[in-house]
């Protein structure tokens, strides 16, 4: 783009370490995600009473998707954090209240211990981690695409998927091993917690790491001097209101494809049919295939990254969009107990996923001002995520158990058949002039 600053093309003093900085907290903050989706069907009975299975996974996929209402907020309060005082603090802050989290779930004792305690704490622990990914999607996001040069913005973006799809391969592989290295009874009574405790201890690393990173040379040459704009979040309704709404059209397509494929399809998959399933593939299968697809999810990223560099962000995009729109339905016809057909789902659609989220990073950042990012992106991306992806699971779960599974997968169609007419109103970036900083006359401004 030509019209960036000299500023924001000048790379920080040691990019790489930045980089795997702000990269490995958001690999932590979607191992300790992810691992809670793929796991819930085997703690669901844990932490509930367990007299009931389908009841237990009906619960835990509900705390799954209250967690994600949290998820604004975190955007909004961690996010004006790191519009006021920096990408940095945000980020130091959201690793330490998602590893809290991790931990708190892991060491909880049973429902048959404690009672309606466990679930409770559970709750709690979501929350917490809810509101760390609140603040960590935005500043993440925005981090990585400032400290990137004009011409390679694709490619930094990618860098963010490379770290989520690697730490949930991360996450599926382990799931993988414990499941067949333990037996049903030993994995039940605490090889999921195994998990979980790493995810904290991965969690401290990324601290220390995270206080020796640099500030993002943008916000520190252009926001950082300048007044704080007094009602931000307002202030991207009044003066940027289509970017809002493409904001919400273009990540409401992205999660919804996003959580099923990682995270809804697993428990679709795996749900015995005595207990009402439509699958019941074994556990090892789906984690087996769900690691193969996510090997090719992270294997795509700086491809299409580099891709999105050369014919623009919004066009590979919208190219995913209409994509998932025509091949959701006829995928998940494919969806068996068979352990090929479940590497075919999950890889393929996966491989094709990547073409969205190598770049997403960065076309959310297009849209707003550095000193609306941190709130901008941080509050309205999370609540298309907490709409659309925290209640793919419930929802999936739920459609299931009524006997009805296959309007989920309309319900996806119908979903990116908005992210594409969403994405037909964006502008291409490579010829549009991003939004200037927004500002308020100071006697408007009340901190």
């Amino acid at each position: 783009m030509t019209n960036h600053s000299a500023a924001a093309d000048k790379r920080p003093t040691t990019p790489l370490r930045n980089l795997f900085a702000a990269s490995a907290g958001n690999a932590v903050e979607w191992f300790d995600w992810t691992i809670f989706g793929l796991f819930s069907t085997i703690f669901a009975t844990q932490y509930f009473p367990d007299d009931e299975p389908i009841l237990a996974y009906l619960y835990t996929a509900s705390t799954f998707a209250l967690a994600f209402l949290f998820r604004p907020l975190g955007g909004i309060v961690i996010g004006r954090l790191a519009d006021r005082r920096g990408r940095k603090p945000a980020l130091l802050l959201s690793i330490c209240l998602m590893c809290g989290g991790s931990l708190v779930i892991g060491l909880t004792p049973t429902f048959d211990t404690i009672g309606w305690a466990a679930p409770l704490l559970l709750l709690l622990a979501r929350v917490a981690q809810g509101i760390s990914t609140g603040g960590e999607v935005g500043n993440s996001y925005a981090y990585l695409y400032e400290i990137a040069p004009s011409d390679r913005k694709g490619r930094y973006a990618s860098v963010a998927y490379i770290s989520t799809g690697s730490a949930t391969l991360a996450a599926s592989l382990l799931g993988y091993w414990i499941t067949t290295s333990f037996d049903a009874d030993a994995v039940s009574a605490w090889g999921w917690r195994v998990p979980f405790i790493l995810g904290a201890v991965f969690g401290l690393v990324v601290l220390w790491l995270r206080t020796s990173m640099d500030e993002s040379p943008e916000y520190a040459d252009s926001v950082a001097d300048t007044e704080p704009v007094a009602r931000p979040l307002w202030t991207t309704v009044r003066d940027h209101p289509r970017s809002v709404l493409q904001i919400i059209g273009m990540v409401s397509m992205t999660t919804v494809v996003y959580y099923t494929l990682t995270n809804a399809l697993k428990i679709y998959a795996t749900i015995d049919q005595n207990e009402g399933g439509a699958v019941g593939a074994s556990e090892s299968d789906t984690f087996l295939a769900l690691s193969i697809g996510m090997f090719v999810f992270v294997l795509l990223q700086y491809p299409f990254g580099a891709l999105a560099d050369r014919i623009g962000r919004r066009n590979l995009l919208l190219a995913c969009a209409i994509v998932f729109t025509v091949i959701t339905v006829p995928l998940s016809t494919l969806l068996t107990s068979d352990k090929l057909n479940l590497v075919v789902v999950f890889g393929v659609g996966l491989g094709l996923f990547a073409m969205a989220t190598s770049i997403a990073p960065a076309v959310l950042s297009d849209l707003l001002p550095p000193n609306l990012r941190g709130v901008g992106i941080g509050a309205w991306c999370n609540l298309a995520v907490a709409l659309f992806g925290g209640t793919a699971p419930l929802v999936i779960t739920t459609l299931t158990a009524a006997g009805h599974p296959e309007y989920f997968f309309w319900y996806i169609t119908a979903v990116c058949t908005l992210g594409v007419l969403a994405l037909f109103t964006m502008s291409d970036e490579r010829r549009e002039p991003l939004p200037a900083l927004a500002r308020e006359p100071r006697g408007q401004l009340n901190g």
